[in-house]
């Protein structure tokens, strides 16, 4: 009797701590440049910056070695947030809408990204959104 609890204890243990399934969001990363195309934080000209959202609470940001900025923990939310950029070259808005992920697994998907600024023009590269601030 007792192999047989300590069976079903194992066996229930076992099956209750299956694989977790979750789709994180996309990773969203900017590209800073000019109007010739140089890379802004590569030449030194954008040297402040930072993303803070609606609630004035700041996103993290990662720097790659291509001088790309990864923004952290964005998306995972049912909805739309608002976010704003400030630098030492210029300001812009922009906001992202989330919804959850449709399928096999729990999770989140980022369904479209809107900018608004004067100035600015926005190109969705692959991986990365290439964004010119004059």
């Amino acid at each position: 009797m007792k192999n047989i609890l300590t069976f079903f204890v194992m066996a229930f243990t076992l099956t209750a701590c299956g694989e977790d399934c979750y789709n994180a969001p996309q990773t969203v990363a900017f590209k800073f440049v000019n109007a010739d195309d140089e890379n802004l934080i590569t030449n030194g000209n954008l040297t402040v910056y930072s993303i803070k959202d609606d609630n004035q609470v700041g996103v993290q940001l990662t720097k790659t070695s291509e001088d790309l900025i990864i923004l952290e923990n964005v998306g995972a939310y049912n909805g739309t947030k608002n976010y704003s950029f400030t630098s030492n070259v210029k300001a812009f808005n922009f906001s992202i809408q989330s919804s959850e992920f449709k399928g096999g697994c729990d999770g989140y998907q980022i369904n479209k990204l809107t900018f608004t600024g004067i100035n600015i023009d926005v190109t969705d590269e692959k991986g990365y959104y290439k964004i010119v601030l004059q």
